[in-house]
């Protein structure tokens, strides 16, 4: 048999040998305050939020539609100098009110915000992802009494890049965000930094709405949802509480080992911390992961690369006293959104 001279073991090793100085570690509480200060200020850093420059907050309306029980309207915000982010607002129908709110990003194979809102466009390919994934979670949110907000990421959607752009079938459900990435990290920054950045733009305009509560926001997604709720929480205090589904796993065995997305990639980020520091940096307010029992992406040893990860969040959460808030469902299941205990657990904190 022929010999292949490969390399991931050794980038594996360099992972697990490797030190990281914002793994969790506080015992107390203004222990782990200065943790979180000291973490989210390099996260700054890595994500390219330095570079990164606040536009005006310009919003543009295109158009309102009445839905069976909601109104879907269709929003434009600038969130950089000539960035322009696409957003579905779903609105209960009923009395003006100031409505608990929800973020619900997408990820991959969604085209962008449709699959969240349920919006096929008549075509297979598109019934099919919303149907397998049970991608609609935006709209199993407003049915539940939530304002919900709906962007479409960089390279997603209607911000999808060169070759990806096109209606048809086969441009739908693809995206630019790996391209996007493999450019923004040779000038500084990165994908997941810019969707973190849209999604903290996208809450500041969130504040300015009378029918938003603004006190009252959560964020939910899954697998690249999942990954921008992660990061929008870690990173953005005023989001409550956090739903991330089919995104929490230590990184050795799912992301350098798993061929995934190029997008998942922070530059720097492994010599710093794995994925339960970043959720740690929520257990201060509330975070509840999903995780499908049948799940390719939790890695080799499946359960046993998800448990480890979601114990260093409970352990933050306890010496904060705050144990309750922190939520684990696993579920029979592959890669998809459920929803049977995390959609109550939002409910029961954001609508009182």
């Amino acid at each position: 048999m022929k010999r292949y001279y490969t390399t991931l073991e050794h980038l594996s090793k360099i992972y697990n040998d490797n030190y990281r100085p914002y793994s969790y570690k506080a015992g107390t509480a203004e222990g782990y305050k200065a943790w979180q200060s000291a973490f989210r200020r390099k996260l700054h850093d890595l994500l390219g939020h330095g570079r990164m420059t606040k536009a005006g907050g310009d919003i543009v309306s295109e158009g309102v539609e009445a839905m069976d029980d909601y109104t879907r309207e269709k929003l434009v915000l600038e969130t950089e100098p000539g960035i322009w982010m696409p957003f579905y607002v779903l609105k209960p129908e009923g009395p003006s009110k100031k409505y608990p709110v929800i973020v619900a990003p997408h990820g991959h194979g969604s085209n962008g915000k449709s699959a969240v809102c349920g919006i096929d466009f008549g075509v297979k390919e598109m019934k099919d992802t919303i149907v397998n994934h049970n991608y609609d979670y935006g709209v199993q949110f407003v049915r539940k009494g939530f304002i919900v907000f709906c962007p479409d990421a960089r390279g997603f959607g209607e911000r999808r890049e060169g070759p990806q752009q096109g209606d048809d079938a086969q441009n739908l459900l693809t995206s630019s965000c790996a391209y996007l990435n493999n450019v923004a990290r040779s000038l500084g920054q990165c994908v997941t930094g810019m969707w973190t950045w849209d999604l903290m733009r996208l809450v500041d305009y969130i504040e300015t709405r009378d029918d938003a509560d603004a006190s009252r926001i959560g964020a939910g997604g899954l697998s690249g949802g999942g990954l921008q709720t992660l990061w929008l929480s870690a990173m953005d205090p005023r989001i409550k509480y956090a739903i991330v589904s089919g995104y929490f796993y230590g990184y050795d065995e799912s992301i350098l080992w798993i061929h995934c997305c190029s997008c998942n990639y922070v530059p720097e980020l492994w010599l710093q911390c794995d994925i339960g520091d970043i959720g740690a940096l929520s257990a201060d307010r509330g975070i509840f992961i999903e995780t499908g029992d049948k799940d390719s992406l939790n890695g080799a040893s499946n359960l046993a690369n998800v448990i480890p990860q979601v114990d260093v969040v409970r352990n933050a959460a306890m010496v904060l006293g705050n144990e309750s808030n922190i939520g684990h469902h696993i579920f029979s299941g592959e890669h998809k959104w459920c929803g049977e205990q995390s959609i109550p657990w939002m409910v029961d904190r954001l609508r009182p």
